[in-house]
């Protein structure tokens, strides 16, 4: 269901269910909540995650599931917070592949990946006003931030699913490519994310999260940022890029 493979210093989360558009169940979030340690502790520098088969991610697998006995509260602040929070915390930069279905729990594991690249046929949003039930794993932020409250509750109240091009075109994600493009494009971002300067990346991937969070002023973030150029003026990648410049070399970091 979760495959995990490493190389080149690049973790590789795959999403293996295809038969079921890879809907999770409380067993495959406990799986792709261990990749996720796994790949922290071999000390990659990139992480990529997608999906087999014909859609990203369709949300929550509910064959089976009594809406009357449904632990909801469980599922979703049990199993699916902490792991959202785990991957948007990551140590290193992530990068998401989506295409086809990317809806309601598929939808959170987008947001929280650093950069998401999208088939411009993927379907983005969430079933959820047909089931009775409402948004979830982050997607009320995401809208509103990006899209205002009148669109967020429109695409709610109707269960629209929005295109690849328009999440884009909206602010939601990175980039928009052909379908068959997709996976290749974020390969070679996570390549170039890897060969990088892992520790000034994690820097700006901090600094990002507190203006998220605590929505920062922008003095503040200023200071944030001179306070992270000092730290990494200790940094081996740091020297390297400054000694590579002055030589006019290409720089070769290591990720210290």
């Amino acid at each position: 269901m979760i495959d995990l493979t490493i190389s080149d210093g690049i973790a590789r989360v795959v999403l293996n269910a295809p038969e079921k558009r890879n809907a999770l169940d409380a067993q495959a979030l406990a799986d792709l909540s261990a990749a996720y340690d796994d790949a922290s502790t071999a000390r990659v520098r990139a992480l990529v995650l997608r999906g087999e088969g014909p859609g990203f991610c369709a949300g929550r697998d509910i064959a089976g599931v009594d809406p009357a006995t449904d632990d909801v509260t469980g599922f979703l602040g049990g199993l699916v917070t902490p792991l959202l929070q785990k991957m948007s915390a990551f140590p290193v930069p992530t990068f998401a592949a989506a295409h086809g279905a990317c809806l309601g729990v598929g939808l959170g594991l987008l947001i929280a990946t650093d950069v998401v690249y999208v088939a411009d046929t993927a379907k983005i949003g969430s079933p959820f006003a047909a089931l009775g039930a409402t948004l979830d794993s982050g997607g009320h932020a995401l809208f509103y931030e990006r899209l205002g409250a009148h669109k967020a509750l429109d695409l709610i109240y109707t269960g629209r699913l929005m295109s690849g091009s328009e999440a884009v075109q909206s602010g939601l994600f990175s980039q928009v490519l052909p379908a068959d493009e997709v996976r290749q494009a974020t390969e070679d971002a996570a390549s170039r994310a890897a060969a990088g300067a892992t520790q000034a990346f994690l820097a700006s991937k901090r600094l990002v999260a507190r203006l998220r969070d605590e929505r920062l002023a922008l003095w503040d973030a200023v200071a944030t940022e001179n306070a992270n150029q000092a730290a990494l003026r200790d940094t081996a990648d740091y020297r390297e890029g400054f000694a590579a410049f002055q030589k006019k070399r290409r720089p070769e970091f290591t990720g210290d």
